[in-house]
């Protein structure tokens, strides 16, 4: 009761912000009319300034943001992630978009910034095991990228596929586990939001191996899990598919994985969260503190379901 509480009062707080009761409007939005991103819903929206930055929160120091990951397709240790990341090749790497869209496209990184230009965003990133941190991203919002290719009214979903190179990606090697390649997935909405962003740096320098160079996606209002790393393809679908925490553990990890203090994971409390630099823990934030721009995309849902 109290998360549907928390959903409904930030869903009139946030009024204003982007409205997304169905598909078909947005499918409407990217009608043969439009050219690039002109007319896509999300990317029309602006997004305020206060959104795009953490005020009165520290960013996390770089060495802390780079020196601790969750990447297990190099290691199930967070502090050696940093050292067998290093061998991984990131040029030349290319990406493609596609499924339902009337564009599909390979781009190289080396011309992402050309296309779609360059902007920082400094967000909390909360990971479902109970820690935080605040990130100075550099890159651009995803709907420019979508938008480019045009996706048509059959696209309900996102699906993200990360590298699969076991010969730089040692655990990938390894029998068990998540099924390899990395695969998570939004709703259209929701990748099309003006929140949600393809980061290509961090702390104004090209993005850290570890934390998922040359591309990755964030999804500030998401568990991490939802915000998956080097990226190599973006297929759009008509419907939902299997990501790879839900495939690996389904009585624990679900498709949304909206951040929410009032929903426990079945074996730890999401109640508070630990801060990476911090001695104490500090109170997490519904919706890691995006509800205003975010809370509107689930209403008449129930809160309970969103993990």
């Amino acid at each position: 009761m109290q998360g549907r509480r928390r959903l409904v009062g930030a869903s009139a707080i946030g009024g204003g912000a982007l409205l997304l009761p169905g598909v078909a409007s947005l499918a409407r939005a990217v009608g043969p009319s439009s050219t690039g991103t002109e007319g896509i819903l999300g990317c029309s929206v602006a997004l305020p300034e206060s959104a795009r930055t953490v005020a009165g929160e520290a960013p996390t120091p770089l060495a802390d943001i780079s020196g601790y990951n969750n990447y297990y397709e190099f290691s199930s240790d967070k502090r050696a992630v940093r050292v067998l990341a290093q061998a991984l090749t990131v040029s030349p790497w290319t990406i493609t978009v596609d499924g339902e869209v009337e564009q599909p496209f390979t781009v190289d990184i080396d011309d992402l910034q050309r296309l779609f230009g360059s902007e920082e965003r400094t967000y909390r990133l909360r990971c479902v095991e109970g820690w935080s941190l605040v990130a100075p991203w550099s890159g651009f919002g995803l709907c420019r990228l979508l938008g480019r290719a045009r996706p048509t009214s059959r696209a309900r979903f996102v699906e993200f596929t990360s590298l699969h190179r076991p010969s730089e990606m040692i655990g990938q090697r390894v029998a068990g586990g998540l099924q390899w390649p990395y695969r998570e997935a939004l709703r259209i909405d929701e990748a099309m939001h003006p929140l949600t962003f393809a980061a290509t740096g961090l702390y104004g320098a090209p993005l850290p191996r570890q934390n998922g160079a040359p591309l990755r996606i964030v999804v500030p209002w998401k568990y991490g899990f939802k915000s998956p790393k080097a990226i190599t393809r973006i297929r759009l679908v008509n419907e939902r598919p299997r990501t790879s925490w839900v495939a690996a553990a389904p009585s624990e990890y679900g498709f949304y994985g909206n951040v929410n203090p009032d929903v426990a994971h079945p074996r730890w409390s999401q109640a508070r969260e630990n801060r990476i630099g911090e001695l104490r823990k500090r109170p997490t934030l519904f919706l890691n503190g995006y509800a205003a721009q975010v809370a509107s995309l689930y209403a008449g849902l129930d809160p309970a379901t969103l993990f």
